[in-house]
C-alpha cells in the first residue's frame, strides 16, 4: 500500500485503522477502528475520533476536529480560512504567519452527506445530519437535519441504535 500513499511519520494512527490507497496524511491523529477511503487528505493538526468513516475524495484541513462515530460522505470539504489569499500585502506568497486557522468541530455521531462543504468556525452538533451537497455556513444544533445552500434546518435526525 505504501507506494500509493503519503503517510508522514508524524501521523498518529489508532488500532485497527483501515486505510485505502492514494492518501495524503500528515501531522494528524486518527482514532481506533476508523476507515479512510481513497483520495483523502487529512492535514496537520486535524483530529479524527474512533469508529469514524471518512469516504473517498474528502479534504479535512488543519483545525478540524471530528469526534467519535462520525460519517463523512464522499467529497466532503472543510474550510479553515474565511479570507483566503495566495499573496500577502507585499505581493509575496503567504506563509503560515500571514493567516490564522479557524477551528471547526464535528460532534459525536454526526453524519455529513456527499459533497458537503463546512465553512470555518462551524460546530456540527452531536447526531446532526447534513444533507448531500449542502453548504454549512453556521452551527448545526445537536440532532438536527439540515440541507441546502446555505444549509437550513429541516427537522430532527433519527438516531440509530447502538450496534446497527
Amino acid at each position: 500500500m505504501g507506494e500509493f500513499c503519503c503517510i508522514a511519520p508524524d501521523v498518529k494512527l489508532g488500532r485497527n485503522v483501515k486505510l485505502s490507497k492514494f492518501l495524503n496524511l500528515y501531522g494528524c491523529d486518527i482514532g481506533d477502528n476508523t476507515k479512510i477511503g481513497a483520495f483523502v487528505e487529512i492535514q496537520k493538526g486535524a483530529r479524527i475520533g474512533r469508529d469514524c468513516k471518512i469516504s473517498s475524495h474528502s479534504f479535512i484541513c488543519e483545525g478540524v476536529t471530528i469526534e467519535d462515530g462520525v460519517f463523512i460522505g464522499h467529497g466532503v470539504t472543510f474550510i479553515n480560512d474565511m479570507h483566503p489569499r495566495a499573496t500577502a500585502a507585499d505581493g509575496k506568497l503567504q506563509t503560515e504567519a500571514d493567516w490564522k486557522v479557524i477551528p471547526t468541530l464535528v460532534r459525536k455521531g454526526a453524519s455529513l452527506g456527499s459533497g458537503v462543504t463546512i465553512l470555518a468556525g462551524v460546530t456540527v452538533g452531536e447526531n446532526a445530519m447534513i444533507g448531500a451537497g449542502s453548504m454549512v455556513t453556521r452551527d448545526v444544533p445537536a440532532g438536527t437535519v439540515v440541507a441546502g445552500n446555505p444549509a437550513r434546518a429541516l427537522g430532527r435526525a433519527a438516531v440509530a441504535a447502538k450496534g446497527c
